[in-house]
């Protein structure tokens, strides 16, 4: 990343694990040993406010006006019997669904916090009871940022490589998206219906 720590400064002791495979006495792998932890040792890290240098990339962010579509999407959330609350604990997470209470970090730009709103309903919708089970980590952030980039895009918002930049960072793929793309459009169209006054179904041409 071009950063280096600032000299002077004392770097932050942790217990690093130290993990490996057991080898036999002529030095070769065991064949049916997995990899272990062994136990921990010292080591130090360095806060980035230790260092200096070129700056830290950033992930896009969603730009635009969602108007009054927030507060349609949240008497959506409502009529689908789910709490929402603000909630700065839940930091550095953006938001958050826990099977029937959604919670979003107070502070978000309106763009923002309208996608993350759609984003952790797509979760609720999509993964609670028999599908959860049905689903892996990486299945259901690909699913619920899909549902959020066309929710956000059909109300004029402009997320940029924000959703594709989440979903590769959650090791989804394209193969992974055409694999839900039915429960992707199922549900956008559902939240577009709610919160949108012309048909949806036009919309969702932008998946």
């Amino acid at each position: 990343m071009q950063r280096y720590v600032r000299k002077g400064e004392k770097g932050i002791v942790i217990l690093a694990p130290m993990v490996g495979r057991k080898r036999s006495n002529d030095g070769e792998l065991a064949e049916d040993e997995h990899t272990r932890l062994y136990g921990f040792r010292a080591a130090h890290v360095f806060d980035v406010s230790q260092t200096e240098g070129e700056p830290l990339p950033e992930f896009a962010k969603v730009n635009g006006d969602p108007q009054d579509t927030t507060e349609r999407l949240k008497q959506f959330i409502v009529t689908k019997s789910l709490a929402l609350e603000y909630d700065d604990r839940i930091r550095p997470a953006h938001g958050l669904s826990s099977g029937g209470k959604i919670t979003i970090l107070p502070g978000l730009s309106s763009a923002q916090e309208f996608s993350v709103l759609v984003h952790e309903a797509a979760h609720e919708l999509l993964h609670r009871g028999e599908r959860r089970a049905q689903t892996n980590h990486v299945v259901r952030e690909t699913e619920a940022e899909a549902v959020a980039f066309v929710v956000s895009t059909a109300i004029g918002l402009d997320p940029g490589t924000s959703s594709s930049d989440y979903i590769q960072l959650q090791s989804g793929d394209k193969a992974t998206l055409a694999e839900s793309l039915g429960y992707v459009q199922r549900t956008a169209a559902e939240i577009l219906k709610a919160i949108l006054p012309e048909d949806p179904v036009a919309n969702l041409s932008t998946l």
